[in-house]
């Protein structure tokens, strides 16, 4: 299961409303970025370390099941609230021609197979 929040390539990044373009230049040593603006200042920025959620503290495929499980229901708990339920009215409403349906459905079925024991019974005697 991936990570639910993605970060933004560099390159999809919004530009300055200004007409300024910040370019974004990775030096190979230390770490750091340098960032120079379209005036020709370079400002350096330190090496972060990257950091870890607070509850991982194993990748999930050295977690046994009981925490698979675990990560799947935090998932799908984050996923529910995403969710646009239904009101109470749509709900009766859909509930409602649902039933309707099957009753129609059963009312046709019934008499289709009645219909169809009499076809068999005249056809076998």
């Amino acid at each position: 299961m991936g990570r639910l929040s993605k970060k933004k390539p560099a390159s999809k990044k919004k530009r300055k409303p200004n007409g300024e373009e910040d370019v974004q230049a990775e030096a190979t040593t230390g770490g750091a970025v340098a960032k120079a603006s379209a005036a020709g200042e370079v400002r350096k920025k330190p090496a972060s370390a990257p950091k870890k959620p607070a509850g991982a503290a194993k990748p999930a495929s050295q977690q046994g099941w009981i925490g698979k499980s675990i990560q799947f229901l935090r998932e799908v708990k984050a996923e529910l609230k995403k969710v646009t339920w239904p009101s109470r009215k749509q709900t009766v409403g859909s509930t409602v021609v649902v039933l309707v349906l099957v009753m129609i459905i059963a009312m046709f079925l019934g008499v289709a197979d009645m219909g169809l024991s009499a076809l068999a019974r005249i056809v076998l005697q």
